[in-house]
């Protein structure tokens, strides 16, 4: 595969949904999903799931009709990792544009390789949300062109057929397309006045942090289980794979976060104080 190219070609000018190239829809519809995130995942028991399941094998609550029959009590019954989860639109992209509509059941030869084409397109999407994100940012100008390449093969890759998905080399398109984010999450936060924090993959676990200044911060992949963050400054903060599975985000700024995703809040304990961008939900926990 070409690397994206490092140099940009074409005046950039941030994205608006009406310039930005045509995308497949980046959250779940799961009217128009085969259920794959129940079927095609493995998971084990632990506190997020209440039992163990196997990849490839149906969630016993999965229904003939592909609907969740504990929709509504899956934190009630220990299916908190349900409500976590969000494929960025992978499933129905799948289920009706891969396979055009063909589900698992009635034709169970597609079963594995839907399978594991799922997973692929899930990151696929995932860096669709990121790239497109990055293309909102006015500062990032000096890399839009070569993020709106990177979009464009991505988004082309969304549409390959079964084959050429389960051949495709997804780690090194990442790869390529984090160069990009760590360049635009550099641009971006160097307008933040004073000294940003840099915990990069830090252990955070716990950490006592309500109130803390974290404006600009660079919080790419820590670890914020548990964290207290309860009225912490996050705004235009890199969160791009930060864990905030049960952190405390009660009264937090989220605005402006860079690369804040649905996923992350709906792991996190927030309250309607909690100020997130406007792109994304309070999550129906949060109280």
């Amino acid at each position: 595969m070409d690397p994206v190219p490092s140099t940009p070609t074409t005046p950039a000018t941030p994205a608006t949904a009406a310039n930005l190239p045509d995308l497949p829809v980046l959250q779940a519809d799961c009217a128009n999903c085969f259920a794959l995130c129940c079927v095609a995942l493995p998971f084990a028991k632990s506190s997020d799931f209440a039992v163990n399941k196997p990849a490839g094998t149906p969630c016993k609550n999965l229904q003939q009709d592909f609907r969740c029959g504990i929709h509504t009590r899956l934190r009630d019954k220990g299916f908190q990792g349900c409500t976590v989860f969000d494929c960025f639109g992978a499933g129905q992209q799948v289920s009706q544009v891969t396979f055009g509509g063909r589900d698992w059941r009635t034709h169970p030869g597609t079963a594995r390789t839907m399978y594991d084409v799922f997973p692929v397109m899930r990151q696929l999407h995932e860096l669709l949300f990121y790239v497109s994100q990055a293309l909102t940012l006015p500062d990032a100008a000096p890399v839009h062109a070569d993020l709106r390449h990177a979009l464009a093969e991505t988004e082309q890759w969304t549409r390959a057929d079964e084959q050429a998905l389960g051949d495709l080399d997804v780690t090194s398109l990442r790869q390529n397309i984090n160069t990009l984010l760590l360049k635009t999450s550099e641009l971006v936060r160097a307008k933040v006045p004073g000294r940003k924090k840099n915990h990069r993959g830090a252990d955070l676990m716990g950490a006592r942090l309500s109130g803390a200044n974290l404006r600009g911060a660079n919080l790419r992949g820590a670890y914020l289980i548990a964290a207290d963050l309860t009225g912490a400054d996050l705004r235009t903060a890199d969160l791009i794979g930060a864990d905030f599975r049960d952190a405390n985000l009660r009264g937090a700024d989220l605005r402006n976060a860079i690369f804040l995703t649905q996923p992350q809040l709906n792991a996190a304990q927030g309250n309607p104080t909690t100020q997130i961008p406007p792109t994304l939900t309070h999550p129906t926990h949060w109280t």
